[in-house]
């Protein structure tokens, strides 16, 4: 029998519900249908009739030939998409070792190859893919003159990896650095202006990468999450050590069991559903990935569950005072649950940094809500103005 877990991040293994033959993914929301754009979807529902049991599981086969852009999709590999505002959006694809990674390169309006840019790699939450805030921000980014790189991570959203699913830190920082790689070869950018920017998990890796890749020149994060901090210690820094042990006693069973022809489970990066229980970041973070709100296509809300070894073992933050010599800005909102571990990041850097606070916003805010977004671009146009 097929078992689904979920797992909430503020809780990490205290808040776990199984269900038997999963969910229904045949109920896509009709919102998110109406704005696929140009995308060709096929659906093949599949009805098989569980006497037993008494249920009836309905595969959903999604088979989706997509190109996407600012405005959900483009339609080939090397066309580009023109927006209202004048910048260019090409999708792109580059390597990180074997595994062919997708992305949308945002150009400036009336770019002139000839002449270099500063260009950023903006990485997207755990969960998230390349068209949600991540795309956003790089968006923005292009509309103040910078070239920007926003791509899936590998295993997730359109770029390769196999397994699917999996969120493992250490992948997801190398694909910061061949996504650093990928900007290099490009004409019009100057390989010594290339910065980075990161949003939720994303900034944490993102300062990871920073720490060590030092072809990025200028790093900021925004709503930032050391995402094996998180796991630790929970969303609020409150989980006990021993059910922290308790989570890795149930990773060692499942790999065990996997190793001997079991299949993989899934857990979710956010609730599928929520109550009056829920705390209110996770409230948002569901409203964001579950609804029509931030929903896209490709963020199906899945990880793999022995996945959560490899992040718990990740820290983000740990050389933050020795090895990250480049200029820092941290983005957070004063209402933020997560807005601890941006004040904890700010004290261990010892580089030139700077802590923003975007007053009344809380950690989801700041991925989408105008109002919000606007001052956190305007302070990340002054940071990059400054240092690249």
């Amino acid at each position: 029998m097929k078992q689904r877990y979920v797992f909430c991040l503020h809780k990490i293994n205290i808040d776990i519900r199984i269900s038997n033959n999963g969910r229904n993914t045949s109920n896509l929301d009709s919102n998110l249908l109406d704005n696929l754009g140009d995308i060709c979807i096929e659906l093949k529902i599949i009805y098989k009739q569980e006497y037993k049991m008494k249920k009836i599981i309905i595969t959903v086969v999604l088979i989706a030939t997509t190109l996407f852009g600012f405005s959900n999709q483009l339609k080939s590999q090397n066309q580009a998409f023109k927006s209202n505002n004048g910048y260019v959006v090409k999708r792109i694809t580059f390597k990180n070792s074997n595994l062919k990674m997708a992305g949308n390169l945002y150009l400036p309006a009336k770019m002139d190859e000839a002449k270099k840019y500063a260009a950023i790699v903006c990485t997207h939450p755990g969960g998230g893919v390349k068209e949600q805030t991540s795309g956003l921000y790089a968006q923005k980014l292009a509309e103040q003159g910078y070239v920007t790189l926003a791509f899936d991570a590998s295993h997730q959203g359109e770029s390769e990896g196999e397994p699917r699913f999996l969120e493992d830190p250490t992948q997801r920082v190398e694909d910061i650095r061949c996504a650093v790689d990928y900007l290099t070869t490009l004409t019009f950018v100057d390989a010594q202006r290339i910065g980075a920017l990161g949003i939720c998990a994303g900034g944490g890796y993102t300062l990871s990468a920073a720490q060590t890749e030092h072809r990025i020149k200028a790093v900021a994060g925004v709503s930032i999450v050391d995402i094996g901090l998180t796991f630790r210690e929970g969303w609020d820094g409150k989980t006990p050590v021993s059910e922290q042990i308790k989570l890795l006693e149930m990773i060692a069973k499942q790999r065990t069991a996997e190793a001997n022809g079991a299949k993989p489970i899934l857990g979710n990066y956010v609730p599928e559903t929520v109550d009056s229980n829920t705390i209110p970041d996770m409230r948002e973070a569901h409203d964001y990935y579950r609804t029509p709100r931030g929903q896209h296509i490709n963020s199906t809300n899945q990880v793999l569950f022995i996945s959560f070894d490899k992040v718990i073992a990740f820290s983000a933050f740990n050389q933050l005072g020795t090895l990250l010599t480049q200029p820092v800005l941290l983005v957070a909102g004063s209402n933020a649950g997560s807005r601890w571990q941006s004040e904890l990041a700010y004290n261990m850097a010892k580089s030139t940094k700077e802590l923003f606070i975007v007053d009344g916003a809380t950690h989801m805010d700041l991925y989408d809500i105008p109002k919000y977004v606007t001052q956190a671009v305007s302070k990340l146009k002054e940071f990059y103005g400054k240092n690249l």
